[in-house]
Parts: C-alpha cells; structure tokens; sequence
C-alpha cells in the first residue's frame, strides 16, 4: 500500500471536543506520515485541554488558508477537519478557504463527523478515490461531490459591490446569535437570514441583524469582502474540564494590559497578571488564562454578549464592574496612569496592584461592584 504525505488543518474547537480530530488524525497515520496544525485561534484551547498540543501544532497563530499553504508545500493530499454549526456553515467554511488559500490545492474536507448529515468533501479535480472510500466505511460518513457543496454554498452566501457599497450574505444563522466580525462581536442576529452592508469599507447596515455600535466603533475600517465573520458561540461545548498548567512567576513580576478581545490572549501566558477591559475581552481572557494560572482583573460594565458556554475565572482573579459605558474610560485610565501607556510593567505584589486599581476606580466616583459569581 502507498504511504502518502498527509497534512491536517483542524479549525475551531467543536471538533477537538466532539474526539473526531484525535480519531481521524490516529486513522490518517495507517496510511502515512501525518502532520498537522490548527487553523484558527479558539481551538487552541481546546487543543490544550485536550493534551493534544504535541500532535496539532498550536505555536503559530495562523488562519486556516495560511495553515493550508504552509502545509501543501510538503504533503501531497490535505485534510480539512471542521465541525460547524451546519452543514450549510460547514459547506461555506470549505468553500471560502479554500478561495483565500488558492484552488489548485489538493484538498479534502471532513465535516461534521458523527452527525446524521456529516460529509467528506473532495474540493478540486483531484483523485484521492482510495483515501475517500477508506475514510467513508471507517467513519460511516457519506460523499458529497465539491460541484454540490459548492452550488449550496453559492446560493446562501456571496457579496454584491456597486462602486463604494459591498453587501454580503452570511449563511446558517439563526435568531439570538452574536455576529462576530475579525473577532469583534458587531452585533445580533434577528432573521433566518443576514446581510451585512458596508459603505467605503464601515458597516453601516444589516437585514436580519441588530447593529452593536461599541463594537463597530472599535473595529474601524473593514474589506468586507474578505473579513471573517462567525455567528453564535465560539465554543459551544458544555462539560468541559480545563487543563491546568503550572505557572512559574517571573522574577520581577509581570503586569500586563488587554483591551481589545481580537488580540492573541495567549501571547500573555508568561505575565503574573492581566488587567483586561470589557466583558467579552474579561471572559475571554479569564477563560484562557485559567488554564495557565494567571489570574487577571477585568473591567467591565454588564455587557456581555457571552461568546462561549461556560467561562473560567481563578479564585486570585478580581472582576470590577462599573456604570454601564464606563469600562472604557475605566480601562484608559489604568493604561495611561498606572502603565503608563506602555503594554506591559513590572510590580512589586499582585495584592498591592490589585489594591491600585481598586483604589483608581474609587476615585472616578463611579459605582462599581465586585462580581465574585462565575463568568457565563
């Protein structure tokens, strides 16, 4: 039998949760040498808690089109792991990809494995017949031809543009979702179905979704065209047990600051501490960060769009909660007054810092409450 050249992009947790990524990597490696990374940025997590970091590369912070290209210049069939929300958003996910990462890729797609519409997926012109019909019986999941998915694909989703106004449709939603566009929550879903409108590169509208001011406020300018949108939760999975990993603190202890909940959290797992601004960005953060045992403490305000099912805080962590609004202004205080605008400074005790922030929130004359109760 011919070993083959295998490389695996897995995207996003709920195929780490569901065991379907370690049983069809521990599959692939009976007809070759495998090698894989993650797509994305919330399956790190996942990846950690799965004691998975040695055999899916989570180093690097890549999107899945850049994991495909970096993985087809040494193997020679890809496989795209993923388990979306539907087969519509799963079909979609594929699709786009494989559009951001360049055609001519030799690539198969598992979608939704162990679920009654699961799918392998060949994208492309390829014969990968052999590799196909082994996984089909050994997962009992169908074949769906890539000129299907793709008809799918185009009928539910794709962008209209007419000189400065881009509008594009967004697949598999359903009513209460949050709209998270590059990992800025922008919104809610209202509809069975949604567009989003963007007039010289700022959403001024949607049809079938409710606008989050604050968040297109700190998104800025945006290529609509190209931006990675996701609807609902990040993680969905209930029941899950986070890995803890021993934190050794630094010897002149490390502060840092995070107010932006698009940014690399795990950039932060050599800090002592993080001061993290807004309720999304806090339960994220905290989450994390869990993992790695380094508390933090959040400004927040009450506005949390909850972006996963069950969040994670350490005991030492300290969650400030001030007037609706006032987490921002909170939170630019702290940077320009006790970081002096700088990311990162050294503290002499994590009590006393806490006692700092505590004690610059007391003089904004603000009201404020401590939130001792999970983050969810």
């Amino acid at each position: 039998m011919k070993k083959y050249k295998i490389g695996v992009i897995v995207h996003g947790p709920g195929i780490i949760d569901s065991g379907y990524a370690k049983k069809i990597i521990e599959i692939l490696e009976d007809y070759g040498e495998v090698q894989s990374r993650l797509g994305g940025t919330m399956g790190r997590t996942a990846v950690i808690d799965a004691h998975m970091e040695n055999v899916i590369n989570i180093k690097d912070k890549l999107l899945p089109n850049q994991s495909i290209k970096l993985l087809a210049e040494d193997n020679e069939v890809l496989f795209l792991l993923n388990y979306g929300k539907s087969i519509i958003t799963g079909h979609t996910f594929g699709f786009k990809v494989l559009n951001n990462a360049g055609k001519n890729i030799n690539l198969i797609q598992i979608e939704r494995p162990g679920e009654s519409d699961g799918a392998i997926i060949q994208w492309n012109d390829y014969d990968n017949s052999f590799l196909i019909n082994e996984l089909k019986k050994r997962l009992n999941l169908s074949v769906t031809p890539s000129e299907e998915a793709i008809s799918l694909v185009k009928n539910l989703t794709g962008f209209n543009r007419q000189d400065n106004l881009v509008e594009r449709k967004v697949a598999g939603v359903s009513p209460g979702e949050n709209i998270m566009l590059n990992g800025i929550i922008i919104g809610k879903v209202t509809g069975e179905e949604l567009t989003i409108i963007a007039k010289d590169n700022k959403i001024v509208e949607m049809t079938g979704g409710k606008i989050k001011e604050h968040g297109l406020e700190k998104l800025g300018n945006i290529d609509l065209t190209t931006a990675i949108i996701k609807t609902g939760l990040l993680r969905k999975a209930d029941g899950v047990k986070p890995r803890s990993i021993e934190h050794i603190q630094n010897e002149n202890l490390v502060a840092a600051y995070l107010n932006h909940a698009a940014e690399d959290i795990y950039r932060f797992n050599n800090a002592d501490i993080l001061v993290s601004v807004g309720d999304d960005t806090t339960l994220l953060s905290s989450d994390i960060l869990y993992r790695f045992n380094i508390p933090i403490i959040g400004i927040t305000d009450g506005d949390l769009d909850k972006v996963v099912v069950q969040g994670f805080k350490l005991d030492e962590s300290l969650i400030i909660q001030v007037q609706s609004g006032y987490d921002d202004i909170i939170g630019n205080e702290i940077f320009e007054k006790i970081f002096d605008g700088q990311e990162s400074i050294h503290i002499e005790s994590i009590n006393e810092f806490k006692e700092e922030i505590l004690n610059l929130v007391k003089e904004s004359k603000l009201d404020y409450r401590i939130v001792d109760k999970q983050l969810s």
